[in-house]
């Protein structure tokens, strides 16, 4: 179907099903709303066996934390109202891994959800066997999964983040341990209804994946990549694709698609100010966060677009969105394209705040450091030069918000170089090359010597 085609059967409403289709779970009320008027959750049904999957998914690897006897742990009351409202609005697809939030998240999506009837949602999760590819630790990992999540059966299980590493890391992780093998046979028992994979990885990396599967080796029934307006066309090329590519490729092969990081962490949705303004000039009364979702949307394979939501706010937001929405137009299309060339022009970092590269051994926050860094960017709070205007202002504002935002035993200069981080991003970013970069310039504001 051509996205033309598919923009005016949206419109007419042809794909909008009741959430009755897909089961209801208990109401619950909240002092909260994200009702507008008439509208209903968007559902895409995967034309391989029939689902009807929300078109907005909920990614469970931002769940809200809170500070307990000296730990940073899940907020289970703040996840359990969450994740009741988002039932409640037709939100039946939730996507978690052993990984995410220091092995925190299953328990906690597996608390919340076990309380809904089974059949009112669908669950995702990984075999994230990063630090240890042999058998036992795989199995073991896989086994925890369903007690963890209080279910007897995955509906979409994936292969964690292939690409890094190339072909070598996934012989590895799933071919030489018999992974594979096994997790076809659980996929037969029914223990796993949808095979995936999620893919982070470079251009040639992808195209092997899908010569496996063209070949028959390995017929995936999904894949999750990462895609948003930034990236259709504005990947750096080397560590990782054009959306535009991965999406045509997958589309050919008439391949369902999931969609992590349609706000890039967050970054899509705190653009910089002149960017913003030229969204709320065409939308005033549209969050800037909505425009990437739609964007995600308008593309007709996509199956389901994630979102990290850590409170009510966002939540409520990307429900009111994709309750009322609206497929793009080729203008809209273009406007984003000259909104992500100006991005583009900003210095930021392509952290996207998994946090995979944590714990940092040597104790270095450096997800928070890309975040402080990435935010004083575009918020326009960046001191660049002695010359610039209210410099002495953005120098000290800078300086003082690293210091409250950083402890200073955790601050990038501490960094060694270990390269402990390197092998665990997704985005395959120099981390310690960009916290030189970093410390470089806070000791350059420091002596004023930009």
């Amino acid at each position: 179907m051509e996205r033309r085609d598919f923009i005016k059967i949206t419109g007419a409403g042809a794909l909008t099903l009741g959430a009755a289709a897909v089961g209801c779970a208990p109401k619950k009320k909240t002092a909260a709303s994200a009702e507008e008027g008439p509208g209903q959750m968007i559902y895409r049904e995967n034309p391989r066996n029939g689902d009807k999957v929300s078109l907005l998914g909920f990614g469970c690897m931002r769940w809200p934390m809170v500070e307990k006897d000296g730990q940073r742990v899940i907020d289970q009351e703040a996840v359990n109202e969450m994740v009741d409202y988002a039932i409640e609005h037709g939100i039946n697809y939730f996507d978690t891994s052993p990984a995410y939030l220091m092995g925190q998240s299953e328990k906690a999506a597996g608390i919340a959800l076990s309380r809904h009837p089974r059949e009112s949602y669908y669950i995702a999760t990984k075999l994230s066997n990063f630090g240890d590819q042999s058998v036992e630790a795989s199995l073991q990992m896989y086994r925890d999964s369903f007690e963890q999540l209080k279910t007897d059966y995955f509906d979409y299980y994936l292969l964690h983040s292939i690409g890094r590493g190339g072909k070598d890391a996934f012989e590895q992780r799933y071919v030489q341990n018999g992974m594979i093998d096994f997790l076809r046979k659980e996929k037969e028992a029914g223990r796993i209804r949808n095979l995936g994979f999620s893919f982070h990885g470079a251009k040639h990396e992808f195209d092997y994946f899908m010569e496996l599967y063209d070949s028959g080796e390995m017929l995936w029934d999904f894949v999750q990549i990462e895609m948003n307006y930034v990236d259709w066309t504005h990947a750096d090329g080397v560590r990782n694709v054009n959306a535009d590519y991965l999406y045509a490729e997958l589309d050919k092969r008439e391949l369902p698609i999931v969609i992590m990081e349609p706000l890039l962490g967050g970054r899509l949705a705190n653009v910089p100010d002149n960017i913003a303004a030229q969204m709320k000039e065409r939308e005033p009364d549209k969050s800037i966060a909505s425009w990437a979702f739609r964007f995600c949307g308008t593309y007709p394979r996509v199956l389901c677009a994630l979102s990290g939501m850590t409170n009510m706010d966002p939540l409520l937001d990307n429900i009111k969105t994709f309750t009322h929405f609206k497929p793009l137009t080729d203008e809209e299309l273009e406007f984003l394209e000259r909104m992500a060339t100006q991005m583009m022009e900003y210095p930021t970092v392509n952290c996207t705040d998994c946090k995979y590269c944590m714990p940092c051994p040597w104790g270095i926050d450096i997800p928070g450091i890309f975040k402080h860094y990435n935010t004083s960017v575009t918020e326009g709070r960046y001191p660049q030069t002695q010359e610039q205007k209210d410099y002495r202002k953005l120098k000290r504002a800078y300086l003082v918000s690293y210091d409250r935002a950083i402890p200073t035993i955790r601050q990038a200069e501490h960094c060694i170089n270990c390269g402990e981080c390197l092998t665990h991003c997704p985005q395959s970013i120099p981390i310690p090359r960009e916290l030189r970069r970093i410390n470089r310039y806070i000791e350059q504001l420091k002596q004023d010597t930009l």
